[in-house]
């Protein structure tokens, strides 16, 4: 299978190279070709585990990997895991379950992506005998998740970019506690927006970006998204079956590639009835999806902190299939929205995708009310899920971090303060972060010094 660039400019690339690039060189984001009809295969899949769910999907895509050495890659991935069923599915009520997304290395969903992205990084240094810089940039969970991935790994650097004060504590020593040679945590002025347009900015210079071999790992990246795609699948494989009929997924998200996952499953034959777009008080997508007007507003820090983004980077690949695969009408909305900060779309699918808003005062209540109802504790993330339920419906809510990333905040709600043993480790550690302006030149210049 090959893959295409959004905005249509850019070579079609085998799987591992376009995820080697990352961000396509015409600054689109890559596609399949094509989306595969997977539905005459979720029968055979039911009984498999979860590396080996993983292996069997990613193989429709990854054709250029043979599947013994893709197995062996999802089955490295998943075996750090702390719970047996790697994503296990709680049940809270007769039609209200929870996906846990946090038993990886960093509790964090961004895990489930990038233990194996680090693999597929670590593949293709020993095969091509090169070395490789990666790039991301984090509103708080990938960070910590890419940087687990890539830990020590021989022939690799990592540069992570977060807004500095703008992540929960336990976040940023997840980041910059690490004592690796090959990690570097950079703390840069401004808002997660600003981090993510400089990173943006240092994948558009395409002789530098050859010239240190550099690589994304945000979502931008289109192994993350796929990868994303299998916790979805394995939570609809064990729901029963009566249960599947009418399922709505509850996604908290910011950057939109949490949800485009569970969107591209469905596209591909998995008869998932809708999603719930939850959001924070940074609350584009709900503005988007309840007014049909993209419009970006001023970045508000929150008790999830992780969800404070303003624009969207994988709402590009949904825009995409929503102009019907024009590489041109997409380039004509992106240029807009690029200049006045706003585009207003016309019959967006509002019956798939309903959404919710939830502010700081609501994240604390129902936290609150999570406990004394279920005894079951929640992260301020995985909070705005549970805003609103849609009655009449199976509802998944995607619990995307472990409380114990924010103690703080729990303890407020609830009384309680849970902990993690790798947590508490890092307390003790000291701090090795890079202090500098959101400026892509000061970026390059550091990757220049440091990379490998």
């Amino acid at each position: 299978m090959k893959y295409l660039s959004t905005r249509g400019s850019a070579p079609r690339l085998g799987f591992s190279d376009a995820v080697a690039t990352g961000l396509a060189p015409d600054g689109g984001l890559y596609l399949p070709e094509h989306l595969p009809d997977i539905s005459g295969r979720l029968a055979g899949w039911a009984r498999l585990g979860y590396a080996e769910l993983c292996a069997e999907f990613l193989g429709i895509f990854a054709t250029d990997i043979e599947a013994a050495e893709l197995k062996e890659m999802a089955a490295r991935a998943y075996r750090a895991f702390d719970h047996p069923a790697v994503a296990p599915l709680v049940q809270l009520e007769e039609d209200l379950f929870v996906l846990e997304l946090f038993h990886g290395p960093t509790l964090a969903f961004k895990d489930f992506a990038l233990q194996l992205l680090g693999n597929l990084y670590e593949r293709q240094c020993r095969i091509r005998g090169e070395t490789i810089n990666v790039l991301g940039a984090t509103s708080g969970d990938t960070g910590a998740a890419a940087i687990h991935g890539l830990l020590g790994k021989p022939g690799t650097a990592i540069f992570i970019l977060y807004p500095d004060g703008r992540v929960a504590p336990l976040q940023e020593r997840q980041m910059a506690c690490t004592g690796a040679a090959n990690v570097f945590a950079i703390a840069v002025d401004g808002t997660f927006d600003d981090a993510q347009a400089a990173l943006k900015d240092v994948f558009g210079d395409q002789a530098f970006r050859k010239a240190r071999r550099l690589s994304a790992v945000n979502s931008i990246n289109l192994a993350r998204v796929l990868a994303q795609c299998v916790y979805y699948l394995s939570a609809w494989l064990r729901l029963p079956e009566a249960k599947r009929a009418n399922l709505e997924f509850v996604v908290p998200t910011g950057n939109f590639g949490n949800v485009l996952a569970g969107w591209l499953l469905q596209k591909m034959g998995v008869p998932i009835r809708g999603f719930r777009v939850a959001t924070n008080q940074n609350d584009i997508l709900y503005r988007l999806f309840t007014t049909g007007e993209y419009r970006v507003a001023e970045v508000e820090p929150s008790l999830a902190p992780s969800m404070d983004i303003q624009v969207a980077s994988n709402f590009e690949r949904f825009l995409y299939f929503q102009t019907g695969r024009d590489p041109v009408r997409l380039r004509r909305i992106m240029d807009a929205f690029k200049t006045t900060g706003a585009h207003r779309f016309e019959n967006f699918d509002t019956d798939t995708f309903t959404a919710s808003r939830c502010a700081d005062a609501e994240i604390t209540a129902i936290t609150r009310r999570m406990f004394a109802k279920y005894g079951y504790l929640c992260d301020p993330h995985t909070a705005c899920g549970f805003k609103e339920i849609t009655p009449g419906r199976t509802s998944v809510v995607l619990a995307t971090a472990s409380p114990a990333k924010f103690p703080d905040v729990l303890h407020e709600a609830t009384g309680r303060r849970p902990t993690h043993p790798s947590l508490e480790i890092l307390k003790s550690r000291p701090v090795d972060r890079h202090r500098m302006a959101a400026d892509p030149a000061a970026i390059k210049a550091f990757i220049g010094e440091h990379g490998v």
